[in-house]
């Protein structure tokens, strides 16, 4: 079963706060990590994980109605946290996916605590089949 987890962070000035962190808080946690993919990958677990851009960064492209180029909107400052990152894993079981959540909940933030931060896990659903 695949499972998407993605990582939320608080919104705060829409920037992510680890820019605020001390370089060595920051090598941890990105050591951190680092450490989750290569176990993940050596136990056959990870499809894909990615860290995204803030949501400064981001634009969001609807189709026009009426033709046209697409219109797009910048970010949306009433949102309450956005998407950091992810990692899309095949597990045998949805417990594990939450372990893993779990896991990455727990990174190591300033001064070593873990963050806590909230890890959405979403089973990844498969179209159904076609005749082609």
């Amino acid at each position: 079963m695949r499972y998407m987890l993605m990582m939320h962070a608080p919104r705060g000035t829409g920037d992510y706060q680890v820019g605020n962190w001390k370089p060595e808080e920051l090598q941890a946690h990105i050591g951190f990590m680092h450490a989750l993919n290569k176990e993940l990958t050596n136990a056959g677990e990870l499809v894909g994980a990615e860290g995204l851009a803030p949501p400064g960064a981001a634009k969001l492209v609807r189709a026009p109605k009426n033709g046209g180029a697409p219109a797009t909107d910048g970010v949306f400052p009433e949102t309450k946290e956005f998407l950091a990152g992810f990692w899309i894993v095949d597990v045998d079981r949805t417990e594990r996916a939450y372990e893993i959540a779990a896991k990455v909940s727990a990174a190591p933030g300033p001064g070593g605590a873990p963050i806590f931060i909230p890890v959405e896990v979403r089973q990844v659903m498969s179209a159904p089949p076609t005749d082609v």
